[in-house]
């Protein structure tokens, strides 16, 4: 949950027909490889209200091998509000995922989308892509009694704070902390009831997520000062997937690629060289960590 560069801002678009008057998702190249014949394709899906800057971070340390393309979907800050109403979020996500040229080798997944992210994985058939998937700071609980209506008050309640928070860390402080608090509320009131919904109900149905057909190695990655998503939530997702892993970032919030991005980048670098052995150049490094 960011600021957004907007879905005219650089690299080439593509995407699926749409009906006339809808705002669908899209995805644009990012940043080409370097003199790879065979890349590896790397899609990057922001979260609710979310931003693609929020990966530029990343950007400058992806390694070379790896093609990078982001996905521009309704739900950002500058996408469509009334996808809300009636849409399926992942509907969209596979829509990305097939707009990719050639397909995607492996996505990275942020907030909110990972649940529908993860959904369209599951229910994917062998052969179609990812092949590997990191997620980073996810809603999920394991069973429908995790939930309370503590937990409902909390994110009504506080919903306008995880906004606020994105833009603190994608402005720093050339905003005041007053007027970020106020363009986090705007954010809120054009979000609406319908997608605070979406956000919410996407939660509430996490414990409904076919793990054992997720047969695809999943990183989780989480903050430990993350206040939106706790990190107990992504510790269980990793535990419930056949092949997942779990990496704690300490001193570190909702925003992991931003807040921390070597780090992040040298996960996602390590689960790539495993995921493609020899497609990834100069990572004998990471394989090593692993």
């Amino acid at each position: 949950m960011s600021t957004h560069d907007g879905p005219g801002t650089g690299g080439t678009v593509t995407g699926l027909p749409v009906p006339r008057g809808r705002w669908t998702a899209s995805v644009r190249l990012r940043r080409a490889a370097r003199s790879v014949p065979a890349p590896v394709r790397l899609l990057l899906l922001h979260g609710l209200a979310g931003s693609t800057s929020v990966w530029r971070p990343y950007d400058e340390l992806a390694l070379d091998g790896i093609e990078i393309w982001e996905g521009v979907l309704p739900w950002g800050a500058e996408g469509d509000p009334g996808w809300s109403v009636h849409d399926d979020p992942a509907n969209h996500v596979e829509r990305a995922l097939d707009a990719v040229p050639g397909g995607v080798d492996a996505i990275v997944v942020h907030s909110f989308t990972a649940g529908p992210a993860l959904e369209v994985l599951a229910r994917r058939a062998a052969g179609r892509g990812p092949r590997a998937a990191v997620v980073v700071a996810p809603f999920h609980r394991r069973s429908p009694g995790d939930f309370t209506w503590d937990d409902a008050l909390y994110y009504l309640g506080g919903f306008h704070r995880i906004l606020e928070e994105g833009l603190r860390i994608g402005a720093g402080d050339r905003i005041s902390p007053e007027l970020r608090a106020a363009m986090a509320m705007r954010v809120r009131d054009r979000i609406g009831p319908y997608g605070w919904q979406q956000f919410f109900g996407a939660y509430l149905r996490s414990p409904d997520l076919d793990v054992a057909s997720l047969r695809l190695p999943v990183l989780v990655v989480a903050g430990t000062k993350d206040f939106a998503a706790p990190p107990d939530d992504a510790r269980a997702l990793a535990g419930a997937l056949p092949d997942g892993r779990f990496e704690l970032f300490g001193d570190c919030g909702h925003f992991v690629m931003a807040e921390q991005p070597r780090r992040f980048a040298d996960a996602v670098h390590a689960l790539l060289a495993e995921a493609f052995p020899g497609l990834v150049p100069g990572t004998a490094a990471a394989r090593a960590a692993l």
